[in-house]
């Protein structure tokens, strides 16, 4: 029977992914899910080939894990960890690929494992760690396309960024700008090939579903991103984009540098196109005001150009740097990793982040509404949901069996509708009515009910229609985002509240017709 052989450089990329994946399975359940899992987890119950902001991938990966694995913080994180290992692989091979060895691959994989933003993203399950991946792996072609000039690589590009675009809609920022790229290099050549068709054919194929789905709602993502650009985008920072960029992978700042000027300046301009690419996406974010982490994307493929350019350097000379800068790496990160990861419980953490202001990490505490919390905002993010779900649930049990059948549930924002909707599941809840994302496209065109469980601290409009609203509970976790949060049991419609339902839903969902 033939032995197999794996090189030493495998036995490495092997060695750094299950580290990875042993971190994060080490520590992925420590808290509970965030508010926008809840959503995603529900998504999965009403598969389709579109949402109202993101594409339809992620549902598909939460009924994947839910299939598999069940609904446990554990199951639903499974996926973003394994991600994080095959990025690990992709990087290593990549770094291999470009003719480096073993110091090559230990600075590029341990650049990617240290760095806070990707240790933050392969721990939770949201459509932007798989959108990471699916960078690296197009940039992972873009590099065999280089190498090889094989003109079929058009394919492989085509069907990952049409995957890509399945996932998140971002991936749209990195095509045109290597399309653009190759055009400023002797290599535009590579356009002349009926793959090139072919692969834009395979691309729009896989990305037509959404896209009808798209045009038959009235184009939400259009809608969504000019939200976005009116509420968030218009007050990004050029000055903080850029500074950002440079924290996000502070301990692997110097790799991905390296591998920039040496794609850039280095290799006889073979791979200069894509450096370009990476160019094209920073300054194409930058004109369009998108946050700072949008970009995170480009920096895999870079860690693996730093690690080969920085073996190459030190290959004869000061030998001792190579070891060094991975301890250097290590220890810078150190610090960070309460941050990055779940590590600590809820009450060290907050002794943590206090003591830690004093080191300049105070802008890890800001959240959206420009002040510094006791927590990351992420991290308020996974507290009070079940809280919330046992709350409700206990409201709902109390009513007899006559009031259960009359009684509906009404949640302000899709975070509380998707917690009482995944913990409603052991309860026997109904589904929660919410006029918040997708949720409002599930939710009922009329309400038939005598009495509403209402989850919001608004009350003016339940007050006008029900004539009897009492406050039956509330979040009490000082660390929740939504501490405070009340539950109210209201009864008795009035004022036409049958009619005012009606008419409000469906003027909303004619938005999306």
């Amino acid at each position: 029977m033939r032995k197999i052989q794996v090189s030493p450089e495998w036995m490495l990329i092997i060695c750094f992914a299950i580290f990875k994946l042993a971190i994060h399975f080490w520590t992925n359940a420590n808290y509970g899910l965030h508010r926008d899992e809840y959503l995603y987890l529900a998504l999965a119950d009403h598969l389709d080939f579109g949402y109202v902001s993101v594409p339809p991938s992620i549902a598909a990966f939460a009924k994947l894990a839910s299939i598999l694995f069940g609904d446990s913080v554990f199951a639903v994180r499974f996926f973003p960890a394994l991600i994080g290992a095959a990025s690990v692989v992709i990087i290593g091979l990549m770094a291999k690929n470009l003719g480096g060895g073993k110091w090559a691959i230990a600075l590029a994989c341990a650049a990617f494992i240290v760095s806070p933003s990707f240790l933050r993203s392969n721990t939770l399950f949201m459509p932007v760690s798989f959108d990471q991946f699916y960078w690296l792996l197009c940039a992972y072609f873009i590099l065999k396309f280089i190498q090889t000039q094989d003109p079929k690589f058009w394919i492989h590009l085509g069907l990952t960024a049409g995957l890509g675009f399945l996932n998140k809609y971002a991936i749209a920022f990195l095509i045109p700008a290597f399309i653009f790229a190759l055009l400023l290099t002797p290599q535009r050549k590579l356009f002349l090939s009926k793959y090139f068709v072919l692969g834009v054919l395979f691309g729009v194929l896989i990305t037509l579903p959404n896209l009808v789905w798209q045009f038959n709602h009235n184009w939400p993502v259009v809608t969504h991103m000019a939200e976005l650009q009116r509420t968030q985008l218009v007050n990004v920072s050029i000055a903080n984009f850029i500074v950002m960029q440079f924290l996000m992978n502070l301990p692997g700042v110097f790799v991905w540098l390296a591998g920039f000027a040496f794609l850039l300046f280095f290799a006889d301009g073979k791979y200069r196109a894509l450096g370009y690419t990476f160019l094209g996406v920073f300054l194409l974010l930058i004109l369009l005001r998108g946050k700072h982490y949008y970009t995170l994307g480009i920096y895999t493929p870079l860690f693996a150009a730093g690690g080969y350019a920085i073996e190459q350097y030190f290959a004869n000379r000061l030998r001792f740097v190579k070891p060094a800068l991975i301890a250097l790496m290590i220890v810078i990160s150190l610090p960070v990793v309460p941050y990055s990861l779940p590590v600590l419980s809820y009450d060290e953490m907050v002794v943590y982040a206090e003591k830690s202001k004093s080191f300049g990490l105070d802008g890890a505490l800001r959240w959206e509404d420009g002040r510094v919390h006791s927590l990351p905002q992420d991290y308020a993010d996974m507290i009070g949901w079940e809280e919330l779900g046992e709350k409700v649930a206990a409201v709902y049990q109390n009513l007899s069996a006559t009031e259960k059948v009359q009684c509906a549930i009404y949640a302000d924002n899709y975070g509380q509708a998707g917690a009482v909707k995944y913990f409603g599941k052991k309860y026997g809840l109904p589904e929660p009515i919410c006029f918040n994302e997708t949720f409002l496209l599930w939710a009922p065109d009329s309400a038939n009910t005598n009495m509403v469980i209402y989850i919001n601290d608004e009350t003016d409009n339940v007050k006008h229609f029900f004539s009897e609203v009492k406050q039956v509970g509330e979040i009490s976790n000082p660390y929740a985002r939504e501490n405070g949060l009340p539950i109210y049991l209201c009864r008795n419609p009035q004022n036409g509240f049958a009619d005012f339902y009606r008419e409000m839903v469906a003027e909303l969902k004619n938005n999306y017709r």
